[in-house]
């Protein structure tokens, strides 16, 4: 498996190649990315654009190893508003033909919310509307993700939808095709479930996996923590992993970032490398 760290990781007042060599001075082979209203990838972003991030990844001797993005909170593919889910669309386009560009074969997608409880006044959907919404928001990309060999990675995530394995399993199997696929997501799993259960029943779907760690016993978003410090029995996910012949990306996703760095923030990424280290090699 090849180590790499998501962008949500840093929240000090770096610019992009900042990060990346801090990124790389860790120890991570691998950065991921993503498209946001104001980040070095937006809406507005130019194939030139893209071409700079790639010569910057390239300078430091380093991976751009997946695409993601935070848009579809405020843009939910499930949403009742045509409008809503027309700019969910957007993003979701964006984010193929970036990918494509950037020779990143796979994407970070949430398909659709029913709910977030960490997000005031958020939406409520119908869960079988959503499924509905949701279904037709990836089927519509199918033939650009197909024609450019882009995943579409469909990450679990804390929206009130696809709550078990099993409904994810069949969520991605609807589509009948290798391009839908799972961005599992380990510490995502621990408020309801276990994630050595998702790896196993999810198996050769899992193109991507994002880990971090959670306290259960919080109960609510502040319940993330550094890595190796809560809940996750990371021998059993490694064991899983290992399992199902999973050799691809693991991507650290500290996010919220852990508010115990105030005066050398770095040092989040640095034991965060560390940490993974120690988890590949149970």
């Amino acid at each position: 498996m090849k180590k790499s760290i998501s962008i949500w990781s840093f929240y000090g007042d770096w610019d992009l190649k900042q990060k990346l060599q801090i990124a790389k001075d860790a120890g991570f082979e691998g950065f991921e990315i993503d498209v946001s209203g104001d980040g070095p990838i937006n809406l507005e972003t130019t194939n030139e654009e893209l071409d700079q991030i790639a010569e910057l990844a390239n300078e430091v001797g380093i991976t751009l190893s997946g695409l993601a993005t935070g848009m579809y909170w405020e843009f939910n593919p499930a949403s009742a508003n045509e409008e809503t889910r027309a700019k969910a669309t957007e993003v979701l386009d964006k984010q193929i033909h970036s990918a494509s560009h950037l020779g990143i074969d796979t994407i970070l997608v949430v398909p659709g919310a029913v709910g977030a409880d960490f997000i005031p006044g958020c939406e409520e959907i119908p869960y079988d509307r959503a499924w509905e919404r949701a279904t037709a928001f990836v089927q519509q990309a199918v033939p650009l993700a197909e024609e450019l060999g882009v995943n579409i990675g469909i990450e679990n995530v804390w929206n009130k939808f696809l709550l078990s394995p099993l409904e994810m399993k069949v969520f991605i199997d609807q589509f009948n095709t290798p391009h839908i696929a799972s961005y599992f997501d380990v510490g995502n799993v621990l408020a309801n479930g276990y994630p050595e259960h998702w790896i196993s029943i999810l198996a050769e779907r899992i193109k991507r996996v994002h880990v971090k760690d959670y306290r259960r016993a919080v109960g609510s978003v502040d319940g993330f923590v550094d890595l190796l410090s809560g809940d996750v029995n990371w021998p059993a996910v490694m064991q899983a992993l290992s399992g199902i012949g999973y050799n691809g990306w693991v991507a650290a996703e500290m996010i919220p970032p852990v508010p115990f760095y105030k005066y050398a923030p770095e040092t989040l990424i640095e034991n965060t490398s560390r940490a993974m280290d120690k988890i590949f090699a149970l």
